[in-house]
């Protein structure tokens, strides 16, 4: 891959120019070369348009995840356009499945706010939401916040939902409930698939490795999510470990468009483990109570 890279604030920021949209390289400016992201060139499935490679990084795709529409293949070059207060990736056209994709970069008060758009390019209204992945490097783990909040006078009704895929075994070893979160390992050595989502409360998703954890913001809208109900999920086996974040589903016009919304924030951390201690990194960022 040809990749770009910029310097923003404190960020350095890498883009494939030859395919996408993606941003394959997040790190600090003190630390270049400690990109928190996996890049797996190798990683191949074969669909009916041809090989999709997952290539590792971040990328857009639409939900509802179906086959072959969400592996339709982002293997050409990509226009990258450098304006003064952001970065723009314009993605092709997919005309198979009437939609073109964009990703926006650009620093906020928080850190880089990473502004995900999905045109309907068709003739007639299509349902489907924006469905943001990041490929994050190995060996560390992902934070799902699942704080309880009162819908009802009394309690009884219940406040939190777990969705899970039919390859999940609950009695994996790589998944951690606790009081406020739930912990998923990346293990190298564990090659079954695991992938699990839920509504994130407070708004956001994380993941930790080697000293740096890494944050994704996101703002809750209501309306209907895929996958039983789900903003944030995260998939994992032996060779990577997914974050992802998902806008609710919408019926898109011709020639209109979705967008959803990450805030990144890359934070250098003493080392923390997958249990309740994580909140003392995380409350100065979160209400976490």
């Amino acid at each position: 891959m040809k990749i770009k890279k910029f310097e923003i604030d404190n960020f350095i920021v890498g883009i494939p120019e030859d395919v996408g949209p993606r941003i394959i390289h997040f790190s600090l400016k003190k630390y270049p070369e400690k990109n928190i992201f996996e890049v797996i060139p190798d990683f191949i499935i074969d669909t009916e348009e041809g090989k999709w490679h997952i290539y590792g990084g971040h990328r857009l795709w639409t939900s509802p995840e179906d086959k072959p529409r969400s592996y339709s293949l982002d293997n050409e070059p990509v226009k990258i356009e450098e304006r003064e207060d952001c970065i723009k990736i314009y993605g092709n056209t997919e005309i198979q499945n009437s939609v073109q994709k964009e990703i926006e970069i650009r620093k906020v008060k928080d850190g880089l706010e990473i502004n995900h758009k999905i045109k309907n390019i068709g003739r007639w209204p299509i349902k489907f939401g924006c469905w943001c992945l990041s490929v994050m490097k190995k060996g560390g783990f992902a934070i799902l916040p699942i704080k309880s909040k009162k819908v009802d006078k009394y309690g009884l009704l219940p406040d939190r939902n777990i969705s899970l895929w039919q390859y999940t075994d609950i009695s994996d070893k790589r998944l951690i409930f606790s009081k406020d979160f739930i912990f998923i390992k990346q293990d190298t050595k564990i090659k079954n698939p695991l992938k699990i989502g839920t509504i994130a409360n407070p708004e956001f998703c994380a993941y930790y490795v080697d000293g740096f954890l890494f944050i994704k913001k996101i703002e809750f809208k209501k309306g209907e999510y895929p996958d039983f109900g789900c903003n944030v999920e995260v998939y994992t086996n032996s060779e990577f470990l997914e974050l992802e974040t998902l806008s609710p589903l919408e019926i898109v016009e011709p020639q209109s468009f979705i967008e959803h919304k990450e805030i990144w924030n890359l934070i250098e951390v003493e080392e923390v483990k997958p249990a309740e201690e994580i909140k003392n990194v995380l409350k100065n960022y979160f209400p976490l109570g």
